[in-house]
């Protein structure tokens, strides 16, 4: 079930387009979080977050 509204959507693809680029524009160990920006970008497109469905958290707008 989609739990991740219109404006949530927006704010984790572009969080995780940013982190993602971390990966190839930064130099040395601190690149890698930008990997953790497959999390945000993921949940972004998908519509889907895990932790609010854990939290029982619905920023979705039934039309």
């Amino acid at each position: 079930m989609k739990n991740v509204g219109q404006t949530d959507k927006w704010i984790r693809i572009i969080l995780g387009i940013v982190l993602l680029s971390m990966f190839f524009f930064v130099e040395g160990n601190a690149k890698y979080f930008g990997i953790l920006g497959i999390i945000p970008l993921y949940t972004g497109l998908s519509g889907n977050c895990m932790l609010y469905k854990l939290l029982g958290i619905n920023t979705r707008k039934d039309n």
